[in-house]
Formats: C-alpha cells, sequence, structure tokens
C-alpha cells in the first residue's frame, strides 16, 4: 500500500540524517545536498511504510541491520569499463612492463577501492589477461571492494546490460567479445577474468582487515565525497596498504596536493608512494 510521506521536514530532522551519512559512510553532505538525500530515502520510507522522515531515524538509530539499506542508498555507485582512456594506456604502456620486469616470480596485487559494482575491477582484469597472453610467466590478483553491500553483490555475479556493456562494446569490441558470453539479456564475465577478481565489502575509512600488499591502487572519483579531514583519513589507509614504490591512481576531479600523504606526483592522476624513492636517493 502506498504511504503519504510527509515531505516538510525539520532543520534537526535533515542534520540528523545527513550527520548519519558522514557517521556511516565518512561521505559529507551539506543542507545543500538534502534535496538529493531526500529523494534516495523517500523509496526507503515507502518500503517501510513510514511516513515521515523523523519515524525513518528512529528505524536508523534503533535497528543496526538498517544501516545496510541506508549505505546502499546514500553512496552513489557511477562506473563504466575502462573509464578514462589515458590510465589504461599508462597501465598498459608503463605499469605493467616495469612491473614485470622487476617482480619476476612475484603476483601482481591490484586494488579497486569503491569498485562500485566491477567495471573497473573486470576492465583491470582484461588487461591483466592480455598481458599475461603476451607474458605467460605473469601472474595477477585484484581485489575489488565497495562499503555498498548490493553492488559487491553484483560485481560477485557479473553479468551485465544497458549502458554500461554498450560503451564497452564500442570502445573495445575485441574484448567484448572474448571476455563475455551472452545469457539471454544480460552478458557474463568469463570465467578466466572471475577466477582473479575477488569482490568483499569495506569501508574507506578503516584500514583492510587482513592487508595484502598492494603494487597498485585505483581510488578513483571517490575523494571527491570527503571533506579534508576525510580524505586524509582514506589515503592514509589506502597507503598503509601499498608496498614501497606502489602507484595511486585517483579521478580527474581530485588532487593530494592539500594533504600530507607520503605519495609523490608521478604524472596526471598518477602517484607513487615515497618511501622507496627516498631510499634510491639515499
Amino acid at each position: 500500500m502506498s504511504v503519504d510521506i510527509n515531505d516538510d521536514v525539520d532543520r534537526p530532522t535533515r542534520q540528523a540524517l545527513l550527520a548519519s551519512v558522514h557517521r556511516h559512510t565518512g561521505i559529507t553532505m551539506t543542507e545543500k545536498k538534502w534535496p538529493l538525500l531526500q529523494g534516495r530515502l523517500r523509496r526507503r520510507l515507502q518500503a517501510l511504510s513510514l511516513d515521515s522522515y523523523r519515524d525513518y531515524l528512529d528505524v536508523l538509530d534503533s535497528r543496526a541491520d538498517e544501516a545496510t539499506y541506508f549505505i546502499d542508498l546514500v553512496t552513489t555507485n557511477e562506473t563504466s569499463f575502462f573509464r578514462t582512456p589515458r590510465i589504461w594506456d599508462y597501465l598498459w604502456q608503463q605499469f605493467l612492463p616495469r612491473w614485470h620486469n622487476e617482480h619476476a616470480g612475484s603476483i601482481l596485487q591490484i586494488w579497486s577501492a569503491a569498485a562500485s559494482s566491477g567495471e573497473e575491477a573486470y576492465s583491470l582484469a582484461m588487461l591483466c589477461e592480455e598481458y599475461r597472453e603476451r607474458h605467460p610467466a605473469f601472474r595477477y590478483r585484484i581485489l575489488a571492494t565497495d562499503i555498498a553491500k548490493y553492488v559487491v553483490g553484483a560485481g560477485e555475479i557479473g553479468l551485465y546490460q544497458g549502458r554500461s556493456i554498450d560503451g564497452l562494446r564500442r570502445s573495445r569490441p575485441a574484448f567484448f567479445e572474448k571476455y563475455f558470453a551472452k545469457i539471454d539479456d544480460r552478458f557474463a564475465v568469463v570465467p578466466a577474468l572471475r577466477a582473479n577478481v575477488s569482490f568483499r565489502e569495506h569501508n574507506l575509512y578503516r584500514r583492510l582487515a587482513d592487508p595484502l600488499r598492494i603494487d597498485l591502487v585505483l581510488l578513483r572519483n571517490v575523494l571527491i565525497y570527503f571533506d579534508d579531514a576525510g580524505q586524509q583519513a582514506v589515503v592514509d589507509n589506502v597507503a598503509s596498504s601499498l608496498v614501497p614504490d606502489g602507484v595511486l591512481i585517483i579521478g580527474e576531479s581530485e588532487s593530494l596536493s592539500r594533504h600530507r600523504t607520503g605519495f609523490d606526483f608521478e604524472q596526471p592522476l598518477i602517484y607513487r608512494k615515497q618511501e622507496a624513492m627516498r631510499e634510491r636517493r639515499a
């Protein structure tokens, strides 16, 4: 049954819900973002048969399981295969050959942070598979994480349709044909890619629970959602899992210049962890 929701929300309730976004995700939302948050929460109020946002706030504060739904609603999950071509050119032409030359016999460990529904992680896997065809001894593993439970599940399933897969078909038709199989009206990632990609829930405000020694992190179009203190905390957490000389790639609208990060600028969007650089100079 449809519920008549009262959209006239008092300021204390608005402020409390905006603060809840930060508490559960680390994302900072100001009053200007209230219409966006209100629109996203409205669906959840309908599902719970609640007629006021104050009632929903009470549910969020009193039921631990509601946080999962809340996080899924308030996070933005916009991604695509091979987003920003220059990043993939850098990985193919510079990063992979250099890493393979310097780490013979090792396994390349990649972290796709805030991976959403997996397009970025599987783009990385396609690139690595292509490289492995040319260098059979090359091995890799990709960890894909996101705070939103439902997109982590979508990435694990690896089924795509609509704009996401249409973009890949147009931009890299050979990859589309090689790495996807049609199932009804959707396209499934082939087992060769899935075998080297794992998904898990993770809040970037926390360090990885069992940190791997990561060689490459893609943290793209994520920092823009945090305030300065939040950005510093996230970058510090990511850096803690990177090996000396590890590489961090961020988004087009982002910069590390305002923070003390432990990274040196390599080229636009691309940073290298400083420790190894200092060791080399010593």
